[in-house]
């Protein structure tokens, strides 16, 4: 479909009005494949270590049950150190060094996603390191852990907001992270530190 045509049909859903610059574009898709790099380095790293982790390969070896539990169970635990990690890196002493790059996206394109300084994608690509080592994980729950994590991560870098009002106004979708949360933190650089959930800025006092 034309670029024109989606604007048009998608406007009633754009969070700020304005378009992102073609320079955004370029920064954004730079830095975002140095990213690549560095996630696919740490899937080096936890191929040579996975006898010392927690992966599991024979399914039988742990209940189905838990399979299905590990998932959102590793979601949460990424939820948690998302928000400590991201607020420290908004620590005035190292949001120059490590942050900056992702923040001059203050109307984000979904490259932005991935649109880190090196420093800053070997804190991101941790989470896997933290997670092998404290959750026995089947890699396909890794796997789908992953590709849920993308997904939320490019849907909070859309400028666009998906979720429908009585979502997002019910008791379940008042703790979920919108892409008018994320948007919102790129803006105005402070609040709103969650991936997944807002209960850590609810009880932090961090909610923009």
């Amino acid at each position: 479909l034309p670029v024109h045509f989606m604007k048009d049909r998608l406007a009633w859903r754009k969070i700020q009005d304005r378009f992102p610059k073609p320079e955004d574009y370029k920064r954004e898709v730079s830095y975002s494949f140095g990213t690549f790099v560095i996630f696919g380095l740490t899937g080096v790293l936890i191929h040579l270590i996975k006898e010392h982790t927690l992966i599991y390969r024979d399914i039988s070896t742990y209940p189905l049950w838990w399979f299905f539990l590990s998932i959102p169970l590793a979601l949460v635990v990424h939820d948690t150190y998302f928000y400590w990690t991201h607020r420290l890196m908004h620590h005035r002493r190292l949001f120059k060094i490590m942050h900056l790059v992702h923040h001059k996206s203050t109307n984000p394109t979904p490259w932005a996603s991935f649109a880190f300084h090196p420093l800053e994608s070997v804190v991101e690509s941790s989470i896997i390191l933290v997670l092998i080592f404290l959750i026995p994980m089947h890699p396909l729950a890794i796997l789908a852990f992953l590709l849920i994590m993308t997904a939320e991560n490019v849907m909070g870098h859309l400028g666009y907001e998906f979720y429908p009002r009585w979502l997002t106004q019910s008791f379940v979708g008042k703790w979920l992270n919108t892409s008018t949360n994320h948007n919102m933190h790129h803006r105005y650089f402070e609040g709103n530190y969650g991936l997944y959930f807002r209960w850590w800025d609810v009880w932090m006092g961090t909610t923009h």
